[in-house]
């Protein structure tokens, strides 16, 4: 199994990278670019029975480590 994980701040939660690529674009003539927010996107190869398994050993990783939850918010997606 795959899982992808895409981790980005929280609404509200200031995000200086994102501020300095909006920044950089309006500078490089792209001024249409109202807001950027910036994030990771993590990929895992798993080794597991069923999507629902996987699906939760990867909420115990991103939980534990894979995203800061007080002003990081999460997203997994499982394919076969």
């Amino acid at each position: 199994m795959k899982a992808r994980v895409h981790v980005m701040l929280k609404d509200g939660v200031l995000d200086p990278q994102g501020e300095a690529v909006r920044h950089a674009l309006g500078a490089m003539g792209f001024g249409g670019v109202g807001g950027v927010r910036q994030g990771k996107v993590i990929e895992l190869d798993l080794d597991a029975a069923d999507e629902a398994t996987a699906r939760a050993e990867v909420e115990k990783m991103c939980e534990g480590l894979l995203a800061n939850t007080v002003i990081e918010r999460y997203e997994i997606e499982v394919s076969a």
